[in-house]
């Protein structure tokens, strides 16, 4: 396990985070958020590799490298790093990566993705989904902002979903979002099995379109599992899952947990191991964009603020305010 690298000075990350990169405000916290890459910004990817680190170690994951860069970061056309920035503090707060399907690489050796070297794409994924999806990865909130440690972190992630909401916007094109949720190694296998039981029985795919290389099992058995959930409707099921994963002293990780309440058609392909990431469990999930079904999670869970952050994420009002933030942040003097 190397060291980890000393933080970025922040007077390097702040000349790197210029007007061109801003994409909005965030609804909440006072923060702003940035989309940049190694090649535009490589003091402030540096940083970003950094916290990575510190963050998925900390969770019990990481390379066990000195920082969190890979190849996928680095190439030619770089996946993007959405970054919530705090002004004040001038800290990054969390982070998601991504890049749009169509700018991923296809060639003789194959698919240059981070997800695609865990799991099979389907022909039909390839041609019908992946010119109009995004992939995301590397999602996570620097141990500073982590809920259980200050409250500076209550808006962490519902920050980085506005900015996924503002690049959606901007790309009407996109109808797809997929990626990798993680859990890692020192979660409780019980409580791995209910999560992963719990999403197989509900997010089940209509269609094979990804599938993993080495899939793993249950710790479980099957029929133990099952009675655990015998309801047909979600929402019936969620309490259940929610009361159990408590009894262990557990709770369903953040993302998962996300997920789910998002995007009733969200669809899940199996689970891989990671070795190379802390061997950690990554499940594959996609999520269809603007589908009215998206909506069927308001009467699931009798509830109007999932309609609320719908309407908050994909459609954010600070996109509307963003030369008012950028005439502030960057005016002449």
């Amino acid at each position: 396990m190397e060291p980890i690298i000393k933080e970025i000075k922040r007077k390097l990350i702040k000349s790197e985070l210029t007007e061109n990169k801003l994409i909005c405000a965030t609804n909440y916290g006072g923060n702003f958020i940035y989309s940049i890459n190694y090649h535009s910004a490589p003091n402030t990817m540096l940083e970003l590799g950094r916290l990575r680190e510190l963050a998925f170690r900390d969770a019990g994951g990481g390379t066990g490298k000195s920082v969190d860069i890979d190849e996928y970061d680095t190439c030619e056309k770089p996946f993007q790093q959405l970054l919530v920035w705090d002004p004040k503090d001038r800290e990054i707060v969390s982070s998601y990566r991504y890049l749009f399907g169509k700018d991923i690489k296809i060639d003789q050796f194959g698919i240059h993705s981070p997800t695609a070297k865990l799991f099979k794409f389907s022909d039909d994924f390839i041609q019908n989904y992946l010119p109009y999806s995004i992939e995301l990865g590397r999602s996570f909130v620097q141990p500073k902002y982590q809920v259980s440690r200050t409250r500076k972190g209550l808006f962490a992630l519902d920050n980085i979903w506005d900015g996924l909401g503002a690049i959606l916007y901007q790309h009407p094109e996109i109808k797809y979002v997929y990626g990798k949720m993680t859990m890692y190694k020192n979660y409780n296998p019980l409580a791995r099995d209910l999560i992963l039981y719990f999403l197989n029985k509900h997010f089940s795919p209509k269609e094979k379109l990804m599938e993993a290389y080495q899939p793993l099992q249950y710790y479980h058995n099957i029929e133990m599992l099952a009675p655990v959930f015998p309801h047909k409707d979600f929402f019936d099921d969620y309490k259940i899952l929610v009361s159990e994963i408590a009894k262990l002293n557990c709770r369903i990780p953040p993302l998962v947990n996300i997920y789910m309440k998002v995007a009733s058609t969200m669809q899940c392909f199996g689970t891989s191991d990671n070795e190379s990431f802390g061997e950690t469990e990554e499940t594959v999930i996609l999520i269809k964009i603007e589908d009215e079904n998206n909506y069927l999670l308001i009467h699931y869970f009798k509830h109007d603020i999932y309609k609320e952050k719908i309407d908050r994420h994909i459609k954010p009002s600070s996109l509307k305010k963003l030369n008012d933030y950028k005439n502030i942040l960057f005016r002449k003097k």
